[in-house]
């Protein structure tokens, strides 16, 4: 199938025969690295421009003129500078897609295949066979085998149609155990490959091999979508383009010293405003930071977010990585997805309080309710679901406006709790992690109670929230009104991967000019598909994807902002409407009273 003027199809993975490769070759394999390391001459002209940028606004404040006046020179100095950055990445943009595309007549030899190392294509074995034969079962071991082994005790997982126990290292692994209890017993090929480096198919996989799956997923959709994936490594996108986030970081500076500029002076209120859009583009950033996207180290990306995103933002980076990461491989579960475990106020799909519907799901609590995994307590409907749920289409915009101060707190708790966190980040930065939110708490405080009155004080307080609570809904935006399901997915054809992120995930169009706006999030379909992908690549990466699903009828969903809002609204309606409908008494405690009659202008 031709797709923005090249050629993709399951050749790519064709040629990849990874069941042929024999269990006697030597593991010992050389990277062959296709994308070279970005040239330094961008970090220089950035760092430059930004020596100048700081002489123009010293220069200007040395003067003795009104704010308004140093202000007018301030706009157009920093405007020249903003250009001359774009120009630069631009040009390294150029320069990287140039260096790093792999000739397109070049596919993998038989045996190998294209993975991602340190952001980069490398050409590797598709299989690294163990160096002992001690733990191989010497046996074909069906798909069904491996099912009954899906809990942390006994933990098998499929990979490439290799199957693998992992048993020994769940408490070892650095994402901690929640993502691998939602895989085990399940091909987790592709959710594998989007989250690991090449690496560790090389070093660390050997030594769970216990044997190969015969009847593990496989078909023609899975390889075409699986082919794309080989396209991205062989253009060479899983490079970060570092001026990209040089220009970032000079935007971010702009508006943090814009917001704190007015604040200080006569305009408290357009500080705030400035503010709210800091910490909406601060999170973007921090978002890529925690996928690894932008150092594509682990450590670094981690210190980094933590050390500037914390101070800066508020939200801990070691709560959100938690979170994130089982949300991106349970996406839209109702049982396990903690991006949709909303309750007491919100019920995005009726099955989360449907009696029925949970046990025939198999998931119903003897008291009602669900079993959350992530929160690991039960989820059942109470007395503040029968207020909320049933108003909550009109109660999620002011919600989202005060949503900033639970994402503080839940930090916190995090922090606290740290010491019985299983994921290498939340020990290893746990003292960091109270630092750097105090300190974020600390230049807040001071800055707010530099206004003269508390009124105003609180004003600022609100309207800097209220304003970031856009991003909020954003994040919602993609996934409330998407389908949910129980319990996991990865059980067949009509669950695997490309079809769950699918459906359970949306885009919101919008011009290239807009990109800025939305951060990566209006590709929220694609983000999903390759979490490690950099966001300045996201857009290339839907020209392969959205033909893709045309060709094979999967439902792309992607619809502008104001579109999007509507459909949330209606779908948060629509659910309160059906669980009312359902005559629970969790969320029709509202019924019959005059707040339910206002509300529904009734009476």
């Amino acid at each position: 199938m031709a797709v923005d003027g090249k050629t993709i199809s399951s050749s790519s993975i064709d040629s990849i025969d990874t069941k042929s490769t024999s269990s006697t070759e030597s593991s010992s394999t050389s990277f062959i690295p296709f994308s070279k390391p970005l040239k330094s001459n961008a970090l220089f002209g950035s760092i430059a421009s930004f020596a100048l940028f700081l002489i123009v606004i010293c220069t200007i404040n040395s003067y003795d003129t009104s704010n308004a006046t140093k202000l007018g020179l301030m706009i157009p100095s920093t405007t020249i500078l903003l250009i001359a950055l774009y120009q630069v990445q631009k040009a390294e943009f150029h320069e990287v897609q140039d260096q790093d595309v792999i000739d397109s007549k070049q596919h993998p030899p038989p045996g190998y295949i294209y993975r991602e190392q340190d952001g980069r294509t490398v050409l590797v074995k598709a299989f690294h066979p163990p160096k002992s034969n001690r733990k191989v079962l010497g046996r074909p071991i069906p798909m069904s085998e491996v099912n009954k082994h899906n809990t942390l005790s006994s933990c098998w997982v499929v990979i490439e149609s290799r199957v693998y126990d992992i048993t020994p290292y769940v408490t070892s692994h650095p994402g901690g155990w929640l993502p691998i209890k939602d895989m085990a017993g399940l091909d987790c090929t592709d959710a594998f490959a989007n989250y690991h480096p090449a690496t560790v198919y090389e070093k660390l996989l050997p030594g769970f091999y216990i044997g190969d799956c015969p009847d593990a997923i496989d078909s023609d959709f899975i390889r075409g979508h699986r082919s794309i994936r080989q396209e991205l490594l062989r253009r060479g996108l899983f490079n970060t383009n570092s001026s990209f986030y040089y220009l970032k970081i000079m935007w971010f500076l702009l508006l943090f010293l814009s917001a704190v500029f007015f604040t200080l002076t006569t305009r408290p209120l357009l500080g705030a405003c400035l503010m709210a859009g800091f910490w909406q583009q601060l999170a973007f950033l921090g978002h890529d930071i925690g996928h690894n996207a932008i150092f594509h180290s682990k450590s670094l990306d981690t210190m980094f977010g933590v050390v500037f995103g914390n101070t800066l933002g508020g939200i801990s980076l070691g709560w959100w990585k938690r979170s994130h990461n089982v949300h991106h491989v349970v996406c839209n579960s109702i049982e396990h997805d903690p991006d949709i475990q909303h309750m007491p106020i919100f019920a995005v799909d009726p099955g989360i309080v449907d009696q029925r519907e949970l046990r025939e799901a198999g998931t119903l609590g003897p008291d009602g309710g669900f079993w959350s995994t992530y929160h690991e307590k039960w989820i059942r409907p109470d007395a503040a679901s029968r207020l909320l749920v049933g108003a909550q289409h009109y109660l999620f915009y002011p919600v989202m406006m005060v949503a900033r101060f639970n994402l503080y707190i839940q930090g916190f708790i995090f922090v606290a709790t740290s010491w019985k966190q299983d994921a290498w980040w939340a020990k290893r930065f746990q003292k960091l992690e109270f630092v750097t939110l105090s300190l974020f708490l600390t230049w807040l405080t001071l800055l707010v109670s530099s206004l003269p009155t508390w009124s105003l004080r609180l004003q600022w307080l609100l309207v800097s929230h209220a304003l970031a609570g856009v991003l909020h809904v954003q994040i919602c935006i993609s996934h409330f009104t998407m389908s949910t399901y129980h319990d996991r997915a990865y059980s067949g054809h009509d669950d695997d991967w490309f079809r769950m992120q699918l459906a359970t995930t949306m885009n919101v169009w919008c011009p290239r000019w807009m990109d800025w706006a939305h951060g990566g999030l209006q590709f929220q379909i694609e983000h999903h598909l390759f979490p490690r992908l950099p966001r300045h690549n996201l857009r290339e990466a839907r020209s392969l994807v959205k033909p893709f699903c045309s060709v094979h009828n999967v439902h792309y969903h992607e619809v502008p902002f104001l579109s999007a809002n509507a459909e949330l609204v209606r779908g948060l309606r629509d659910a309160a409407g059906r669980c009312r409908r359902m005559g629970l008494e969790a969320v029709g405690g509202l019924k019959g009273t005059q707040i339910w009659e206002g509300l529904n202008a009734e009476g």
